[in-house]
């Protein structure tokens, strides 16, 4: 036997893991899950601003082709984008906005160019005329 080994150390490791592993797996009364407060980094409920890049397009009732149309809007019109979607149809992926305007509806993502602010989406639509 060599001086300063013990043939438990190895054993005595792996036997302390075990303990604290298993001792923190069990539920306690005092637990709480976390709660994140609001924020616009967490939370956001508007993606960004969009100015209308086609002539004209219909904003439908669902993002498809063929839905219900709930009006339209015109070139260099700014709405606010709420919502994302990308559709697979035939196997294709269309992505498809949410918008919030003088109508609200979905359009294909196509359409329209988005941007972060709604300053900067003013002077692209400036920019359309």
């Amino acid at each position: 036997m060599r001086v300063g080994h013990s043939p438990c150390t190895g054993q005595g490791i792996v036997v302390a893991a075990l303990v604290l592993v298993l001792g923190s797996c069990g539920g306690r009364d005092g637990e709480k899950p976390v709660v994140l407060p609001a924020s616009p980094l967490l939370s956001r409920d508007l993606i960004g601003y969009g100015v209308i890049i086609v002539s004209y397009t219909h904003v439908l009732d669902q993002p498809r082709s063929g839905a219900l149309s709930q009006g339209y809007v015109r070139r260099g019109s700014i709405v606010r984008v709420l919502e994302r979607l990308l559709v697979r149809t035939n196997g294709e992926g269309v992505p498809w906005v949410f918008i919030e305007g003088d109508y609200r509806g979905w359009l294909e993502e196509s359409n329209i160019q988005i941007y972060d602010n709604e300053s900067r989406a003013k002077t692209a639509a400036g920019l359309l005329s």
